[in-house]
């Protein structure tokens, strides 16, 4: 036998679906942590500050951002599992998930134009939140007309797509972390850089994710032209 022969008749290992859920998931708890304890504070008549007066004066925005990111962050990460994806409840959470992405979207940018937010966040930051929050909602709007024609492969680029977006505040713990451990409290400029760190790499990871399940998908609807090739295929 040939080495191809060989490859395509070894078996492959498959990585347990539930990790890349649950490193979702937990990836999600920083910010949604961070949400509950400040839903918590909003709910205790808490002293006024410059940090929380925003909230404080005008909560339902922040409200609204929590609750819709948390649900779509969790229903969004359990969407990754192959199982649930073939099961009826995969469609049932989309329903769910995509109008709370649509809430954490929408009410980022309504915090972003409404709010006075205090430093290190300037001018820049508020530009991204903006753009990347109509790229999230754009991007479910996108997903949500698509599998209605039954385009099931735009549907899953952009819902992770948005998704990337959605849970970058997770990621942006890491940006921020080494730097404010070595060399303090970043200065407003630094504190925009290392927030679209967050974003980008998020994207980035997307992008490649979209391309692998394109390249297997075709590979899938790909014809054998070989002997080889067909008696690798039935194994895939």
């Amino acid at each position: 036998m040939t080495d191809a022969t060989l490859a395509a008749l070894a078996p492959r290992r498959r990585v347990p679906e539930w990790i890349v859920p649950a490193s979702l998931i937990l990836l999600s708890l920083v910010p949604m942590t961070a949400g509950a304890f400040r839903i918590a504070e909003l709910g205790s008549g808490p002293v006024i500050t410059e940090e929380n007066a925003r909230f404080v004066h005008s909560p339902i925005p922040v409200i609204v951002h929590i609750v819709g990111s948390s649900v779509f962050l969790v229903l969004g990460a359990l969407q990754f599992a192959p199982s649930l994806r073939r099961h009826r409840w995969h469609r049932f959470a989309g329903r769910i998930a995509a109008p709370a992405g649509l809430a954490s979207a929408l009410s980022a940018i309504w915090m972003t134009l409404a709010y006075v937010i205090p430093p290190p966040a300037g001018p820049a930051l508020a530009w991204m939140r903006l753009i990347l929050g109509t790229a999230m909602a754009a991007g479910i709007v996108v997903a949500f007309f698509a599998i209605r024609r039954g385009d099931v492969a735009t549907h899953r680029a952009w819902m992770i797509r948005a998704y990337a977006i959605g849970i970058a505040a997770g990621t942006q713990v890491f940006t921020f972390l080494p730097y404010t451990l070595f060399l303090g409290r970043p200065d407003t400029a630094m504190h925009s850089v290392l927030m679209a760190a967050g974003w980008a790499i998020n994207l980035a990871v997307a992008e490649v994710v979209i391309r692998r399940g394109r390249r297997r998908g075709s590979q899938r609807r790909a014809p054998s032209k070989s002997p080889t090739a067909a008696v690798g295929a039935p194994l895939r």
